[in-house]
């Protein structure tokens, strides 16, 4: 798996200004604290600004009795691995990226992690990958079925969003013909033919990629959704199908009035050894604060909507990864729990 990029970019020197902030305290103190160490994707990424963000709300719920630190790592796949061989508490991750670990594949091939695997602890924002294709070629495309075997490009290989419509694929039974290319020339190539189409993708349903931004200035776009038949048949592999507005992403009509795509959620999971109580504290605590995240920073919004059903999201995408007892806990409270999942030990 290669680094995921991802939207609301944050200026470098602002997020090395807050590493350093959230990292002092006073000496006297500092010495009486434990530390969690929280591994997140590089410093200009929205999983860095997102982990950022939480550090002081983290601290006050646990009663200052811990000191947070955002150490970045310049990929998912290795802030992973820090969380899980012992040089941090806390990593980010996805759920595309547990499935991988759990199944040994991809950047997790042949790994053994020196303290413990990740377990389901806390989801925070979605990417939602969906299908588009040329407007002059749009009426060839109905159902997402009518790319199957055709050369698509589904974002570079080994990113996040490919990785999603590989499972996409995997559950509708498709067949998967990636064509790899530069993103910068995904305009021409779509406009040429050779590709069917190309997978989008939004992060909390608002930013769009760079490159996908330069592909609608150059050429008129339409999104092709999944069929009813293939919405229900994707829902039943436990992933889900949100809507997502065009209008807060796209600057041009894209032949739908709502874009149906697939959410990979994006997440910071943690060891089974971390404390229940600690867990469930930052879980309330992020929850009673959803409502002024949202308003600080739109990413925040589906959270805001529904920080509970997330969750439920997160651990439905992949049912035979454990729980962390905290959020066990938290999720019972809610009257959210399914006894079918797995309680980490």
């Amino acid at each position: 798996m290669v680094q995921q990029r991802f939207g609301f970019k944050l200026a470098v020197s602002a997020a090395v200004f807050t590493l350093f902030t959230v990292s002092a305290t006073a000496p006297g103190h500092a010495q009486d604290r434990k530390s969690i160490r929280w591994a997140t994707s590089s410093v200009d990424s929205y999983g860095y600004k997102v982990a950022a963000a939480m550090v002081k709300i983290g601290e006050e719920a646990l009663g200052g009795q811990y000191t947070i630190t955002v150490n970045p790592f310049p990929s998912t796949v290795g802030a992973m691995k820090s969380a899980m061989d012992g040089n941090a508490e806390i990593g980010y991750t996805a759920d595309v990226g547990m499935q991988e670990l759990y199944e040994g594949s991809g950047g997790f091939k042949n790994y053994k992690p020196a303290k413990s695997l990740l377990v389901h602890s806390w989801y925070a924002y979605p990417m939602e990958s969906f299908m588009a294709t040329s407007a002059k070629d749009a009426g060839k495309y109905k159902c997402w079925s009518d790319f199957s075997g055709k050369p698509v490009f589904y974002t570079p290989a080994g990113f996040m969003n490919w990785l999603n419509f590989v499972r996409i694929y995997k559950a509708l039974g498709y067949q998967f013909k990636h064509v790899q290319i530069d993103p910068k020339t995904q305009s021409d190539a779509l406009q040429a033919g050779t590709i069917a189409g190309a997978v989008a993708y939004t992060t909390a349903g608002r930013s769009l990629a760079s490159y996908w931004k330069e592909t609608e200035v150059r050429m008129d776009v339409k999104v092709i959704n999944p069929c009813p038949q293939e919405v229900a048949k994707l829902k039943a592999a436990g992933l889900a199908v949100v809507d997502v507005n065009p209008k807060d992403a796209f600057s041009k009509d894209l032949g739908v009035t709502q874009i149906q795509a697939v959410p990979i959620l994006f997440g910071y999971n943690m060891r089974p050894d971390m404390p229940e109580e600690v867990v469930y504290k930052l879980l309330n605590a992020f929850y009673n604060n959803r409502e002024s995240l949202a308003k600080s920073d739109a990413g925040f919004t589906p959270m805001a909507k529904d920080f509970v059903g997330m969750q439920v999201q997160g651990i439905s995408a992949n049912p035979q990864i454990p729980v962390h007892p905290g959020l066990v806990k938290f999720l019972k409270e809610h009257k959210a729990w399914n006894e079918s999942w797995k309680i980490a030990k």
